[in-house]
């Protein structure tokens, strides 16, 4: 068996580790679900009847059933919440949630990138330093905090960008709603940029920095290379399997951050949604939203073998011999 195929057995594993903790650990948390979703002065009896609607009177053999077969099928069941199906809510808060992740994250890596390989070129001086001591400041300092203190220095104490939410009241049409939509996800987007840059520059420095040390190097120098084709085409190219392992590893990680950023800003999207799925004890939502990070964590997990094997030769040629 290949090493790939193993992998995916394995992926699938987790996957099933995932559901099965998914569907237990929600129920065997404390509170009630209905609880969250009608007044407490309502009867026993509308109580009990709400947990027939939602089949939670069911036996838990029963329950599972009906859970695996929803979350299989990617339908997920109805949300106890709004009582809607959960796929719809999940399909309506997806592009505000894209719109601020996919931005960010291509930020946070051009923005490494560029600073992590100036820093490794050069080293000793002012500008790798100011590149350290920013990459270390952005990889230490909690998201909330940031964003809060972003809020209340642009949003509260110069009015630059809204405070809240991801469209003016009343919605704006045309280019005006486009740019109205720009000018709410700016400040997200820039908090999440300085939040995610500087984690990559650290990487990307300290890698160029030991690829810039190898012998290949110096043997391409001796050779006459121009110094740009020396870095690019020898010290990146060498390094860029990791750097490709790094960024797709990361995106479950900026997914599972839309948790915060989405709630600090009021933002309807996939995160937000999720916290008050938790919050509300609504098993189908929550437990929707956690198997999708799964599934998106296994799958970057996936893609960053493959993408190591297209762009590392010498995975290639050991794949080719197992």
């Amino acid at each position: 068996m290949s090493a790939f195929a193993r992998r995916v057995g394995g992926s699938i594993i987790v996957l099933a580790v995932v559901l099965l903790l998914n569907f237990f650990l929600f129920r065997i948390m404390p509170g009630d679900p209905t609880a969250a979703i009608m007044d407490p002065r309502f009867s026993p009896e509308a109580r009990a009847q709400l947990a027939a609607q939602w089949g939670l009177d069911r036996p838990m053999s029963e329950q599972f059933v009906v859970y695996i077969r929803e979350m299989l099928s990617f339908r997920f069941g109805m949300s106890m919440m709004t009582g809607t199906p959960v796929w719809d809510e999940l399909k309506n808060r997806v592009p505000t949630t894209v719109s601020l992740l996919l931005p960010a994250l291509v930020l946070s890596i051009a923005l490494g990138l560029t600073l992590g390989i100036t820093a490794a070129l050069r080293r000793g001086s002012p500008a790798e330093r100011v590149v350290l001591l920013g990459g270390a400041v952005s990889f230490s300092f909690p998201s909330f905090f940031v964003q809060l203190l972003l809020l209340l220095c642009f949003a509260y104490a110069l009015p630059i960008f809204p405070l809240r939410g991801t469209t003016s009241i009343p919605p704006l049409t045309g280019v005006y709603g486009f740019f109205d939509r720009l000018w709410h996800l700016a400040l997200p987007v820039i908090s999440l940029t300085i939040l995610g840059f500087g984690g990559f520059a650290l990487y990307i420095r300290n890698m160029m920095v030991k690829a810039l040390g190898e012998d290949y190097i110096l043997m391409a120098r001796a050779r006459g290379l121009p110094w740009r084709r020396v870095v690019w085409n020898h010290a990146f190219r060498s390094i860029l399997p990791p750097v490709l392992t790094i960024v797709l590893m990361s995106l479950p990680g900026v997914v599972s951050g839309a948790v915060i950023t989405e709630t600090v800003f009021s933002m309807n999207g996939v995160g937000r949604f999720l916290l008050e799925a938790v919050n509300s004890h609504d098993y189908p939502a929550a437990g929707a939203a956690f198997f999708l990070l799964a599934f998106i964590t296994v799958t970057c997990n996936l893609m960053a073998d493959l993408c190591y094997v297209l762009v590392d030769p010498r995975v290639r040629r050991e794949a080719a011999h197992e």
